[in-house]
């Protein structure tokens, strides 16, 4: 697959997505400046962590009106796979291609560590491989990753299968000592209504060798190489 990596001044993650996408996984893959206004030769598209435009305003705030972000939205409105990583899924919230918000973490502190995430239902190409109630383990590092949504939009997300991950323990129980941020019901990414869209606050691409302390970062990555022939776009 050919892979679109999108980088915003700010971005600093684009290097380690390219690493695993291209030299680990042996997949095409290119890092985008965000003037970039046609992504038609691409089958994925990632907009990876970072700090886009420094945070300000609000963390993606500015990046929504990055040139590139129109494009972003016309591949994911075709059914093409889009997933944004910390800073992405920021921007992608600020783009109202998901719900929600990312807020600062309930500690007031940055937090970089490992968590466990337990795949939850809902149907898409970047969780195929990965089976119900499975357990990974990948790592976070932000400062606003509480992820804040109303109770409507909340509870139709969960009727609707759209919580993908959920921050629990190693045993894949969802606790409260277990969530790293507060994220409302441990809530650690979800997905659009279609599916192809994908928002996550954890690191799979910090999760990519096993020298880094583990590959299951490259679980999410493998679904989408092994679904997404029949979601190509362009």
């Amino acid at each position: 697959m050919r892979f679109a990596i999108i980088r915003f001044p700010g971005t600093w993650s684009d290097r380690d997505t390219y690493h695993v996408l291209h030299n680990v996984l042996e997949q095409q893959a290119e890092i985008l400046w965000h003037r970039e206004t046609d992504l038609s030769g691409y089958d994925a598209v990632v907009l990876p962590g970072g700090f886009s435009y420094g945070d300000y305003l609000r963390c993606g705030a500015i990046a929504r009106f990055s040139p590139v972000m129109e494009a972003v939205a016309t591949f994911a409105e075709a059914g093409g796979p889009v997933i944004g990583i910390c800073n992405g899924f920021q921007v992608l919230c600020e783009s109202h291609l998901l719900p929600g918000a990312l807020i600062r973490n309930q500690s007031l502190q940055f937090r970089c560590q490992w968590t466990y995430l337990r795949r939850e239902g809902g149907e898409t190409p970047w969780a195929a491989g990965i089976s119900a109630g499975s357990v990974i383990h990948i790592p976070i590092s932000h400062g606003d990753g509480n992820y804040y949504a109303d109770d409507a939009t909340l509870d139709q997300l969960e009727a609707d299968g759209r919580v993908v991950f959920r921050y629990c323990d190693a045993a894949g129980q969802v606790t409260p000592e277990s969530n790293p941020n507060g994220s409302a019901r441990n809530i650690a990414g979800i997905i659009n209504r279609r599916g192809n869209v994908l928002g996550m606050m954890p690191h799979p691409e910090r999760a990519g060798e096993d020298l880094v302390g583990g590959t299951d970062g490259n679980r999410i990555w493998e679904s989408l190489i092994r679904e997404g022939l029949g979601l190509l776009v362009g």
